[in-house]
């Protein structure tokens, strides 16, 4: 007999979702085990003799598992399905053979790295906030911050009520009316750059993510996703 595993883990192993976004479906009523419907968090399975439906279909555990980067465009929603029947990130890779799921998110207006994978130890480990992950972003504002603003971001601004952590960030370039900050930040909370960037004065006109942890968008192509290599697999696992 298996150990009893939590039913959010399971379907994360079964590529349905991050264990977050599977306690969301939970919490729905969608999940039956076996011909009950199951809401409760703590629910646990035993994987050898319970069935799981979601929405009335069998789910079982990934066989492959898939990690993959995606150089999202601007105009596309970091999500599944989306309620106002906009382009998905997930029809960037429909030629992937797997359920994907985002690793995370970037908003409709931003574009640059995006992870994807059926494996939800690894999603739940890139997104929990004990393990600060950095991500960069290049953010082209408007107007000219000096090095008063730009310390305010380092030290943390007031958004949304709480403080932001300290964050690394450089002047890269200042044209006539416009300025591209480099910005690294360890959280991840919802639109935060463009937040930090107008609570200063100077609002994001574009913005895109380069990195995260050591691992680099290079000149993957707009619009385009390859497989992680092993080594950059082993940068986020944090084994070197």
């Amino acid at each position: 007999m298996a150990t009893p595993e939590r039913l959010q883990k399971f379907m994360a192993r079964c590529g349905i979702a991050s264990r977050r976004e599977a306690e969301n479906i939970i919490l729905a009523g969608r999940v039956k085990v076996n011909k009950k419907i199951v809401t409760e968090l703590g629910t646990k399975v035993d994987t050898d003799n319970d069935k799981v439906f979601l929405d009335g279909e069998l789910i079982r555990p990934e066989k492959k598992l898939y990690y993959i980067m995606l150089n999202k465009p601007k105009g596309y929603v970091t999500t599944a399905k989306d309620e106002f029947d906009r382009k998905t990130v997930m029809e960037l890779v429909a030629d992937v053979d797997a359920r994907l799921y985002p690793v995370g998110r970037l908003d409709y207006d931003s574009e640059g790295l995006l992870l994807l994978t059926n494996d939800g130890d690894f999603a739940y480990r890139m997104t929990h906030p004990t393990q600060h992950i950095p991500k960069k972003y290049h953010a082209i504002v408007s107007g000219t911050p000096d090095v008063g603003h730009v310390m305010k971001l380092r030290c943390g601004v007031e958004i949304d009520g709480y403080v932001t952590k300290p964050a690394r960030v450089d002047i890269a370039e200042t044209r006539e009316n416009t300025t591209q900050l480099n910005i690294t930040i360890s959280e991840g909370k919802n639109r935060q750059i463009r937040k930090m960037c107008e609570a200063i004065g100077f609002p994001v006109i574009k913005l895109k993510r380069v990195s995260i942890g050591n691992v680099h968008l290079g000149n993957l192509p707009k619009g385009k996703w390859r497989h992680l290599s092993e080594g950059e697999l082993n940068i986020l696992n944090g084994k070197r």
